[in-house]
């Protein structure tokens, strides 16, 4: 466009994130931190202690007696519609004759102190008519439970396929859950206003969708409710769905009582009353050549959604778009079934259901691997996407920006593969306590919402008469880099100085219908928007430039905080100042719709992504064989990140999410008792990565020929979830050092997490397979 700037000043530059020194000083501000306004009250909640029964009475007396207590609610004091579910209306804020898991909300009261509240919470007397329950995948799919019906994807004629090849395998894989474990928790602070109106600070990724329950749940329009969020704790997808209760359950006691109240769960409340990454019971049956490369495959994945569908369809339907990872498959057969247990709904976390589905293809290609006695890296590289024919996914996309051949060849080189695996083999025929493992494995992820109208934002842009800049926009912070990053993007259309811009609280009352921050298109989407914005006001001020100097609008250019008018030199403040004289507007909507995407559900074909985001790792780990226990040694990681806006955030979202996927694949167990109750809901219970699990040796690099190709925000690409994935070279060279226990003989079975009790299971299998061997042969 006109007065395009000659050097850049705000993009493709490492800049720390904007509340870097707040978040280190204690200074940044989260909900719990906000002054108190007079008259708050605390909320605290009564929770199921059946998975599935029928309430025969409840008697709230003893709660509302209680010392500090203002109000209790339950179903029958809702005023509007008792839902807090995202999609299908069925997940009730408050049980209303029916408990369909340990942890579901009864109802809540409303207290002066925190303790007083949760005190009173549990003076309730509760009489359950208990009934079945179904709380694990195979049980629900033997009684065919479902929240949703099965969804299949087929090309081509997989199980002929498969008849017809020279080498057949088949096998099952479980992966489990795991919990998001944000610092901050679920909270809340609802404060009512005049005319029913109520405003809601909600610790959420998706203030939009806060803001409709909360005025569902109290019967008023939207308009009535406005919801802010400066920033997050953390959240990767456990704060898309969940906030909602919260919000809702702290706006109803403040419409009941007409005080503010803030609704704060403890840790273990919170973990035991929200949503976790859904885990997956998968199978499998392929055909092979000689050669190792996939003729046919039918994939079966089966996902514990929970009590209800929450975001289960969206989840479901990306583990089969990523069951492919890079790998053409042309004859293809995937089925996901929806399975409804009596447990927590199962919601988003990053990678929304595409790590699931990934590990399952690369399960299947150790274990072709094993069978053939190649390097899986070997049977990996011939099954890539790539060649005559052989770009199409499953769901009849063409995959037009296929980068991993190249990537896997700089990668593998880099980090010395083929020498260190021939190193490895000589350590592990030498020690027969220690053995090591190396795998190196591949990322394609498809970037966009599947559900294809939540791809679109809005974004708002004021300059000032003194030249400061004031910006607002749909997407909201978590830690991730996202403010920075638009701030930057500003800057750069403006060419001024990134400390002019203001970032400010994302507002439903700013920027309406947003959609979430999520599915890795934070910036993709709301930076885009943010641009549109900025050239808007600048078109204006380019217009009135070039009038105003008596030049061409292509004479009219943005640099290093000035502006040069034909022969005109001035600063922006004094181009700003002088536009507000002349009466030009100086603020601008900006609004982006993603282009391209499109999937239809009824023949699952289509293009739900708009583009992919490749990366490849290669882990080295050591186990003991004697105890289980593992140590991850190395690790070298190439990612792409297209044109990178600001490689400082990018770095630090590979890092985080590499060690987060680790947690997932590791160590991080979720376990429930015959009851149905969750019994890791705490830090003594539920272990995450922490500093000391992080390798001495890390090697990360941003794959440095990335540029996208679409059109995106300066042609960078999501880096949010991606790199969560590439901990499946963890999970697969923990396995590589189980099999050298037996010179790769066979491939054990090996279910995700790989705590240490799973490895020695994992090896005592495995001795026991080699016994048959020997007793079989020896007859």
């Amino acid at each position: 466009m006109a007065g395009r700037s000659e050097i850049t000043t705000g993009v493709y530059r490492a800049l720390p994130h904007d509340s870097a020194e707040k978040h280190v000083s204690g200074e940044a501000h989260y909900i719990d931190d906000l002054p108190e306004p007079p008259g708050l009250l605390h909320a605290a909640f009564g929770l199921s202690e059946r998975p599935h029964a029928r309430l025969k009475s409840i008697d709230l007396g003893p709660v509302r007696t209680a010392p500090g207590v203002f109000a209790v609610m339950t179903a029958d004091d809702v005023p509007g519609q008792n839902n807090c579910a995202p999609v299908m209306h069925d997940d009730p804020i408050f049980a209303d004759g029916l408990v369909e898991y340990v942890g579901q909300s009864i109802f809540a009261v409303a207290a002066q102190s925190v303790e007083e509240a949760r005190r009173a919470a549990l003076m309730a007397v509760i009489e359950y008519e208990d009934l079945p329950p179904i709380l694990t995948i195979e049980a629900a799919m033997a009684a065919k439970s479902f929240v949703l019906p099965p969804y299949k994807m087929n090309r081509g004629d997989a199980r002929k396929a498969i008849a017809g090849a020279r080498h057949r395998l088949s096998g099952q894989f479980t992966s489990g859950g795991q919990d998001q474990f944000y610092l901050e928790g679920q909270i809340a602070l609802a404060v009512p206003g005049e005319d029913r109106d109520m405003l809601v600070h909600s610790s959420t990724q998706n203030p939009n969708e806060v803001q409709h329950l909360v005025a569902e749940a109290l019967a008023v329009e939207s308009n009535a409710v406005t919801v802010e969020v400066r920033r997050m704790g953390g959240a990767f997808g456990g704060k898309e769905t969940q906030p909602a209760l919260f919000a809702c359950i702290a706006a109803l006691l403040a419409r009941a009582t007409g005080r503010p109240v803030k609704a704060r769960a403890d840790r273990d409340d919170d973990m035991v009353m929200t949503g976790k990454r859904h885990d997956f019971s998968s199978s499998y049956k392929v055909g092979f050549g000689d050669n190792g490369r996939i003729e046919g495959i039918t994939i079966e994945l089966a996902a514990r959604c929970g009590m209800s569908a929450d975001l289960s369809a969206a989840i479901c339907d990306r583990a089969m778009f990523h069951a492919d990872n890079g790998y053409y498959l042309g004859n293809v057969s995937i089925v996901s079934h929806r399975c409804k247990t009596n447990t927590v709904s199962n919601t988003a976390f990053r990678g929304f259901g595409g790590p699931q589905g990934m590990l399952v293809i690369e399960q299947v290609i150790e274990r072709i691997a094993g069978a053939l006695d190649l390097d899986p890296l070997d049977v990996r590289r011939i099954n890539l996407y790539g060649g005559r024919g052989r770009d199409v996914t499953p769901y009849h996309m063409k995959v037009e920006d296929n980068i991993l051949p190249q990537l896997l060849d700089k990668l593998e080189k880099s980090s010395n593969y083929r020498a260190r695996r021939r190193e490895i083999d000589g350590f592990n025929r030498t020690n027969p306590v220690l053995k090591r493992g190396i795998a190196l494995t591949p990322v394609k992820f498809g970037i966009s919402f599947t559900t294809t109208h939540l791809n679109q934002a809005g974004a708002l842009v004021h300059i000032y008469t003194d030249g400061s800049i004031h910006l607002n926009h749909g997407g909201t912070e978590m830690g991730q880099g996202l403010f920075v990053k638009i701030a930057q993007i500003v800057a750069e259309e403006f060419q001024v100085d990134l400390d002019r811009i203001k970032i400010t609280a994302t507002r439903t009352d700013k920027v309406p219908n947003a959609s979430a921050t999520a599915a890795s298109s934070g910036t993709d989407i709301n930076g885009m928007a943010a641009l549109n914005a900025a050239r808007s006001i600048k078109r204006r001020l380019i217009t009135f430039a070039a009038e105003a100097y008596r030049c061409t609008k292509s004479e009219v250019r943005f640099a290093n905080n000035r502006v040069v008018a034909g022969k005109k030199k001035i600063t922006f403040n004094e181009l700003v100042r002088a536009a507000y004289m002349a009466r030009v507007s100086l603020s601008a909507t900006g609004f982006y719709r993603t282009p391209k995407i499109h999937f239809d559900r009824k023949t699952a074909r289509g293009r739900p992504f708009y583009y992919f985001a490749y990366g490849a790792a290669v882990s080295e780990v050591v186990i003991d064989t004697l105890t289980g226990e593992y140590r991850l040694v190395r690790v070298d990681i190439l990612h792409d990140v297209g044109k990178s806006i600001n490689p400082a955030m990018d770095i630090g979202q590979i890092e985080g999410g590499f060690l987060q996927g680790m947690g997932w694949l590791t160590m991080e167990e979720l376990c429930w008792n015959e009851g149905g109750a969750l019994t890791t809901h705490a830090p003594s219970t539920y272990k995450i990565p922490a500093a000391s699990d992080w390798p001495e040796d890390v090697r990360i690099d941003i794959y440095r020929h990335g540029r996208n190709r679409e059109p995106t925000i300066h042609r960078s690409k999501a880096v949010g979830e991606p790199p969560l994935m590439l901990a499946i070279s963890v999970f697969q060279a923990i396995g590589d050092a189980v099999a050298a226990t037996c010179e790769h003989r066979i491939v054990p079975r090996l279910d995700a997490p790989a705590t240490p009790e799973r490895v020695l299971l994992a090896l005592e299998d495995m001795r026991a397979m080699l016994a048959n061997e020997k007793a079989e042969a020896a007859e």
